[in-house]
């Protein structure tokens, strides 16, 4: 990424687009704006988590979805999502991942509306430095104590989205 600042777009309770504003104003404002969340899990069933790099602006040194990042101005989810997996982890799948589901924009979430992603892959991966400071396979029980014991070991999302989750995956 070059030094010019990101633009995101500003989008209205629905999810529209309203307006285009640079990355640090939407996030000082508190304007809601969008993202994307990917949960990558293995054949055994465990979950890639990646620790946020100790540079981020919001939630340093956490750990977090697979993959996650905003949705740049003009991008649809589906390309963001294809864009993160490939920056943060080098994993290039050759068709987006399907649409698990979706949170509404809430202080929690960092005002975004977040289209969560799964999907299956092993690795390895090549993970971006300046935006992951590691990350590794975790049996989804430990997940869940872990969360349950320390959630401050998590970004807020990721609070918001593994229940959801969880629920789901119990579900199938």
């Amino acid at each position: 990424m070059g030094s010019k600042e990101e633009i995101f777009d500003v989008v209205d309770e629905q999810d529209r687009v309203i307006d285009q504003r640079p990355r640090a104003e939407v996030h000082q404002r508190g304007l809601r704006h969008r993202a994307t969340h990917m949960l990558l899990f293995n054949e055994r069933g465990e979950l890639f988590l990646q620790q946020r790099s100790l540079t981020k602006d919001m939630w340093p040194g956490v750990w977090d979805s697979s993959a996650s990042g905003h949705v740049d101005s003009g991008e649809d989810y589906d390309t963001c999502a294809l864009r993160e997996l490939g920056e943060e982890l080098g994993f290039r799948p050759a068709i987006a991942p399907a649409r698990w589901f979706r949170l509404d924009a809430s202080p929690e979430t960092g005002m975004e509306f977040c289209w969560v992603y799964r999907l299956r892959g092993e690795g390895p991966f090549q993970l971006q430095v300046s935006e992951v400071r590691g990350g590794a396979w975790f049996r989804l029980a430990t997940i869940n104590s872990w969360l349950d014991r320390h959630p401050e070991d998590f970004a807020s999302a990721f609070r918001i989205l593994w229940p959801m989750a969880r629920e789901r995956l119990a579900e199938a």
